[in-house]
């Protein structure tokens, strides 16, 4: 039986290379993970099952996806991302509802017009949530810093707006506003070249043995799901449960150790050492970004469920700020899936 929702209500999509986000800005979330670069062709029918769920009045979308290596080029990814999500608005008994495409200088554009510009509908997401951020920002210059599974968006708030120094990828990667490490996918190997192990400093193989999740879960900065296994909610590297114990398991194999090599204590400092360094490339992005504004934001708004990380990285710099945590006044849930909850409030009309 299908879910009945508010007439006319907008469900946004945030489509990105490992997950789908959906939102309706009323405070329903959806999010699950989806290997685009393995799964394009079923992208079409996922998006559908969530448009058959809440049967919209209208569908908006922003992306990441765009640049998995299933395409060829940004344009090929946007083309293939707006026609799945035009298939998926004809999923709902009736007509199909209207499609926009969020581009990155603030405005929902029709399908067609997002596919002849396909650099504007790129990779258009950290716009939206910052958005979101500068209204919730309580100072006229300000940072958000949002930390997801797999990326760290950094980008200056001027007079309650975004005012990012690059508008894509390359540019973002370039200034420090986006840094290529998350939470829960990065590999460890991306992170350190060694761990310390039995006194020494042990070099780690470069293999994805384990991410960056293992280390946040024996820290406690992530919480453990004994079901993830069944739910399919976070993938692992080696596809086992997001419990500590596990962790410790594949900590053990980044040195080439057997399980029981490695105790607790030592996975722990393991972890220790990898969240020092990811935190250590978070804040030198920071200071990168504050230095190329010539100004130290006096507040900072935190998104994403990596504030794990974004609270270690900003003892690092020490800056004096208000701190203002979207997971803590809109929910985690939401705030994991913040990019499509503010598309929906942009399309609804409820966020400037």
């Amino acid at each position: 039986m299908k879910k009945s929702c508010v007439p006319f209500s907008a469900l946004a999509f945030d489509i990105g290379g490992a997950n789908i986000k959906a939102a309706d800005g009323l405070g329903w979330v959806h999010s699950e993970p989806f290997e685009l670069w393995r799964r394009r062709s079923e992208l079409p029918a996922a998006l559908a099952r969530i448009v058959s769920s809440r049967r919209p009045g209208r569908i908006v979308a922003t992306m990441t996806g765009e640049i998995a290596d299933c395409y060829a080029s940004r344009r090929e990814g946007v083309a293939d991302i707006v026609a799945a999500v035009m298939s998926a608005s004809r999923a709902a008994d009736g007509p199909a509802c209207p499609v926009g495409i969020y581009l990155v200088d603030g405005t929902i554009a029709s399908p067609e017009e997002a596919v002849r510009r396909p650099l504007a509908a790129a990779a258009s997401n950290w716009h939206a949530v910052a958005r979101l951020a500068a209204a919730a920002a309580t100072t006229d210059r300000a940072f958000l810093i949002d930390i997801g599974s797999t990326t760290t968006d950094i980008v200056p708030l001027v007079d309650r707006a975004p005012a990012a120094m690059g508008h894509d990828d390359v540019a973002r990667m370039a200034a420090g506003e986006l840094v290529y490490t998350g939470v829960e996918r990065t590999p460890i190997a991306a992170i350190v070249r060694s761990l310390p192990w039995r006194g020494c400093r042990h070099p780690v193989t470069s293999e994805r043995f384990a991410q960056s999740l293992d280390a946040w879960l024996l820290l406690g900065g992530l919480a453990e799901e004994p079901d993830s296994m069944k739910s399919g909610s976070i993938s692992t590297a080696d596809g086992g449960p997001v419990t500590r114990a596990a962790a410790q398991r594949r900590l053990a194999r980044m040195v080439l150790a057997d399980p029981e090599q490695v105790t607790e204590d030592e996975a722990i400092a393991m972890a220790a050492w990898c969240a020092d360094r990811q935190s250590l490339q978070v804040a030198r992005a920071l200071r990168r970004v504050a230095a190329s504004c010539n100004w130290r934001p006096l507040s900072i708004v935190l998104s994403g469920h990596g504030g794990c990380l974004a609270r270690r990285a900003l003892a690092r710099v020490g800056w004096d700020v208000d701190l203002v945590s979207l997971p803590d006044t809109l929910g985690p849930d939401v705030s994991r899936a913040a990019p499509a909850h503010s598309l929906a409030l942009i399309a609804r009309g409820q966020l400037a």
